[in-house]
């Protein structure tokens, strides 16, 4: 039953999400705790993981929530339900609507579209921030300060910041990842 289960929930969440991995991740958190499929620590924990593998976000965290809940069968139909909704919908748009975006209804609906998916990712970083770092899981929780977790924000933060105004170009995502994890694993205890 969990195989039909891990199928459907990412099958609905691939076919009813607009604005890519990112925009998944608000309606995975949803399903994976209305499911019971994660807690909200094991959830954050996997987008860490996801986030820093190769590959498409939503694609990584339908393998991981997947093989966590029943193993190579489990990762691979979560994997299928999140992915075969976008193939299909390309498919058919390469196939019968080439020139689909020349029409004013199609980019109306694009534009009001894009408001709404910056909404939820940011929402969604919101929530799991007040999380991770000051422990507000909802309105009547208390602030429980993770200087831990602040400390490296606050790294994070100054590098990003630095390398953007005096060197004059981004920080690297594969840098920063690394660092995170190397600061994570200094203050929280494993070297």
């Amino acid at each position: 039953m969990i195989y039909l289960t891990l199928f459907l929930v990412f099958l609905e969440i691939g076919a009813v999400s607009f604005g890519g991995g990112y925009g998944m991740i608000p309606m995975m958190r949803d399903a994976c705790l209305s499911h019971g499929f994660l807690t909200e620590e094991q959830f954050m924990d996997f987008i860490a993981v996801a986030e820093s593998t190769p590959g498409p976000i939503a694609v990584n965290m339908a393998t991981f929530i997947g093989s966590s809940q029943g193993g190579f069968l489990g990762a691979l139909l979560a994997t299928l339900g999140v992915v075969l909704p976008a193939f299909l919908i390309i498919l058919l748009i390469a196939a019968v609507l080439k020139n689909l975006l020349k029409y004013e209804g199609v980019q109306g609906f694009l534009f009001g579209v894009r408001p709404a998916v910056a909404a939820l990712i940011l929402a969604t970083a919101v929530t799991m921030g007040l999380k991770s770092l000051f422990g507000v899981g909802n309105v009547r929780s208390e602030f429980v300060f993770n200087y831990k977790g602040l400390i490296i924000l606050g790294v994070l933060v100054a590098i990003g910041l630095g390398s953007k105004y005096l060197l004059k170009k981004k920080a690297s995502p594969i840098v920063m990842i690394l660092l995170s994890a190397g600061l994570g694993m200094l203050l929280y205890g494993v070297f």
